[in-house]
């Protein structure tokens, strides 16, 4: 990840992740991939439930571990979700997965460290970690300029040098 800036967004509750994913999908356009990361239970699943919801996407949305990708239409953009938890780098590659990432709708993309090497060479990468019961702690590391105003304009905090942040 390439990223110079952070970002943190603190989320007390889930209804603080809801929050970011509203947000940030209220900016979205075609092409947007966001790659998210962090440990089981840590909120990935939540924010791509919400993101879809705020995109107007229609119906239940669940992680799609053993499908890969699902396909989603009916929103204000098409929702291409995938989860890679079980699949490897090589596997990914023949995929076809820069249709998706270049292509007309909304790319969220669950354990994305594990295709690194592929994600588009811009991105918003999320990283969850659990900071309470209930409470999280997103640090956004946005790679291109446009996610870096993304942030910005969703109102993410800039990470603080030398805090940890």
């Amino acid at each position: 990840m390439n990223g110079e800036n952070r970002y943190i967004w603190r989320a007390d509750s889930e209804a603080g992740t809801v929050e970011l994913a509203s947000r940030l999908a209220g900016l979205a356009w075609p092409g947007m991939t966001l790659a998210l990361d962090g440990e089981l239970g840590a909120g990935k699943t939540r924010f791509a439930q919400a993101f879809a919801r705020a995109l107007g996407v229609p119906g239940i949305v669940n992680s799609p571990t053993f499908t890969i990708i699902k396909e989603y239409e009916g929103g204000t953009l098409p929702f291409y979700h995938m989860d890679m938890y079980r699949i490897s780098s090589e596997e990914a590659e023949e995929l076809g997965l820069d249709d998706y990432f270049f292509g007309d709708g909304v790319t969220l993309v669950e354990w994305a460290s594990r295709i690194g090497p592929i994600l588009p060479p811009e991105r918003l990468h999320l990283h969850f970690e659990a900071a309470g019961p209930v409470s999280r702690k997103i640090t956004a590391i946005p790679v291109g300029e446009r996610y870096d105003r993304l942030c910005r304009d969703a109102g993410m905090a800039p990470a603080r040098e030398g805090s940890g942040e």
